[in-house]
């Protein structure tokens, strides 16, 4: 049967996705399309009554009343409006979790996504190969989300708050979402406003149009985040005739004081604050408080629901039970490649087809205009081609009989484009190829899920390795070390250029090389707070923020 498509979904495809619908619909029409359900004020007459007679009628209205309201808010179908777009959508299988009753608050400690545990490296091994499954030393870090005294008290008045509401639209794809709802949570946060269950809107890449349950665990993130924000389903009925404020751009590296600033008065007068074009516009550098609530909504907060869980957790104790595996993002789509501006290696029938593309969409051109393909390349700003990964993970000790699994989409160029690698490593896996018949058939076309099994056996994987920068390694990296520093190779792609080119080198000494390089780039314990800080989010380094030295405990507070 079709699935039904909330009407939130095709308004968002459009190219104005919001002043289209915020001024229709108020609630006050509510209530004239449907006057048996208005509300009257109660008449009293004025003969003498009785005092409990009086009590125990103001009671019984106050009842009727409440009820009624929640009759007109939430059993009517208005026309397409903004309480369209807020409201949140039919449960559709596989995609919703079973709701929940419990309204307790989740205990963080038992509340992020735990993967499978690493591999004890086996006695049958060499050398070489125990140490390429062996993982880094942790150093004693475990996560340390305990909130000041200050947050704590502030939170009470906040996380009751029913006046002051925040909207988001999130673009682009799932990591990519995903960076934005934990900023979405803090910008709440810093406003003091409720936050309204963050609207996925349909990217021009990807086209999938998920709505936010149908990923993520929305009961989970209610009630993990209910210390320190008010989620909510949908703009209450009280704020739909609200002049809401509208935001679809915000310049970089905004602060706290910039964020109250610009929007803390007009949503006071308002009620309600719709933002837009938020990704990476929030200041990586925030008071240690907003830092912790960032790595609590990433690590705990977003959780998936049970459907894709658990088919993703199928998946990585299929390979587990076989041994330890390798997980590699090999970004080699064809989008990539053209906003790279870099050259596939695949010759130069599909490297005319990406400049094609290239030169008729310039705009999609993303890395630095003024450099040729040759620049891009030795400056490190290209992906790793399957060969290229290849020949790195040989180098490091990966043996050939290793399970490699391909997380990532559709490679431009097809089998082609994964022929150096398969002829290194044969056991090269994907999700197709662990699926069941069946199991992969509700989430056809549904890319977000796609990625969200990716991520989930990525990170049981022993090994994880990144072809390019990207939100998913950025994504994988701080994942890993917060659930205890598992291994992430992060590829040093300007010094393996060169000596992937350099024929004079032996494959003996390329290995040497390539050991060196990387020996400190393992997903060993790294701070962010260096000198490199400003380019550098705490859920990719969640050192020392949201993981501290504390023994053998962790310090994990609601």
């Amino acid at each position: 049967m079709a699935r039904q498509r909330n009407i939130k979904s095709s308004i968002i495809k459009t190219p104005s996705p919001f002043f289209t619908f915020l001024p229709v619909s108020p609630f006050t029409s509510l209530l004239n399309k449907f006057p048996s359900l208005r509300i009257h004020r109660p008449y009293y007459s004025s003969r003498p009554r009785s005092y409990l007679f009086v009590f125990f009628l103001l009671i019984l209205l106050s009842l009727l009343g409440l009820s009624l309201l929640r009759l007109v808010s939430v059993s009517q179908d208005p026309s397409p409006s903004f309480l369209t777009l807020l409201s949140p959508p039919p449960s559709h299988a596989p995609f919703a979790s079973p709701s929940s009753k419990n309204h307790e608050p989740v205990v963080l400690s038992r509340s992020a996504t735990m993967p499978l545990p690493a591999h004890p490296v086996s006695g049958n091994a060499t050398a070489e190969e125990a140490e390429f499954w062996a993982q880094p030393d942790g150093k004693g870090y475990r996560p340390c989300l305990d909130f000041t005294i200050q947050y704590r008290k502030a939170s009470a008045k906040i996380s009751k708050e029913k006046q002051k509401f925040l909207v988001v639209v999130v673009l682009g794809g799932l990591n990519q979402q995903k960076i934005q709802i934990v900023d979405a949570v803090v910008i709440a946060r810093i406003l003091e406003a409720a936050l309204v269950v963050p609207v996925l809107a349909v990217d021009q890449i990807w086209k999938d149009e998920s709505e936010f349950s149908e990923i993520f665990d929305v009961d989970h993130f209610k009630r993990t985040l209910q210390a320190d924000v008010r989620v909510v389903s949908s703009l209450p009925s009280t704020h739909l005739g609200s002049k809401p404020t509208i935001n679809t751009q915000m310049p970089d590296n905004v602060s706290p004081l910039w964020i109250r600033t610009k929007f803390l008065k007009e949503l006071n007068r308002g009620g309600v604050l719709i933002l837009g074009g938020m990704y990476s516009k929030l200041s990586k550098n925030l008071p240690l408080d907003l830092q912790k609530l960032r790595c609590k909504v990433a690590f705990h907060a977003l959780r998936f629901v049970s459907p894709i869980q658990e088919l993703g957790d199928k998946f990585a104790r299929r390979l587990w039970i076989k041994g330890p595996y390798i997980a590699l993002h090999l970004r080699l789509e064809k989008d990539v490649w053209v906003r790279s501006g870099c050259l596939t290696g695949l010759g130069p029938e599909h490297d005319g087809i990406i400049r094609k593309i290239r030169e008729s969409q310039p705009q999609l051109l993303t890395e630095r205009l003024n450099m040729t393909n040759t620049q891009r390349r030795l400056a490190g700003l290209c992906p790793l081609n399957a060969v290229q990964v290849a020949r790195l993970i040989k180098a490091l000790g990966a043996p050939r009989t290793a399970q490699v699994y391909r997380a990532g989409g559709e490679p431009f160029g097809g089998a082609q484009a994964l022929q150096g690698l398969v002829e290194e490593f044969p056991n090269v896996i994907t999700k197709e190829m662990l699926a069941r018949e069946g199991e992969l058939s509700p989430y056809i076309n549904r890319s977000s899920a796609m990625a969200a099994l990716d991520y989930i056996v990525s990170l049981s994987s022993d090994v994880f390795l990144p072809s390019h920068g990207g939100n998913m390694g950025s994504a994988m990296q701080g994942h890993r070390a917060y659930l205890g520093h598992r291994k992430f190779v992060k590829p040093n792609h300007r010094g393996i250029v060169g000596l992937l080119e350099d024929t004079s080198i032996s494959e003996a000494e390329f290995s040497s090389i390539m050991k060196k390089m990387h020996r400190r780039h393992q997903g060993q314990p790294k701070k962010r707070t260096n000198e490199r800080s400003t380019s550098r989010g705490v859920t990719a380094y969640p050192v020392p923020e949201c993981m501290c030295r504390h023994g053998n405990r962790s310090l994990l507070r609601s």
